[in-house]
């Protein structure tokens, strides 16, 4: 399945007179991300598939990197990094809870 995440039409921030282009250019960017996490979900189906050890799953030394990934990010790009950082415990959480359940499906 793929979500319409057309840019055409949509302005750029700075270019927005009101606030149905904001709104317009926040949905388009929201759509792009749900794929980008559809694609990052399917990475850990591959990871629930490879990782031949239940305990494996979690993974607190990748977690706190992948963590830190987002923070380096977020500082290069000048967004907030406690947000980011919090959203990223957020979506590493909720993927290893589904690569547990695609782990334990897996192997029934």
């Amino acid at each position: 399945m793929t979500i319409e995440t057309s840019s055409q039409g949509v302005k750029d921030p700075a270019d927005c007179a009101n606030m149905a282009e904001v709104r317009a250019g926040v949905d388009n960017v929201d759509a792009q991300l749900v794929e980008l996490l559809a694609r990052r979900f399917g990475y850990m189906d591959a990871a629930a598939r490879i990782k031949q050890d239940r305990e494996t799953v979690r993974d607190e030394v990748r977690k706190a990197q992948v963590i830190a990934n987002a923070r380096k990010a977020a500082l290069d790009l000048r967004i907030p990094q406690d947000v980011i950082a919090e959203m990223w415990e957020a979506l590493v959480e909720g993927s290893i809870a589904y690569e547990y359940g695609r782990w334990d499906a897996l192997r029934g």
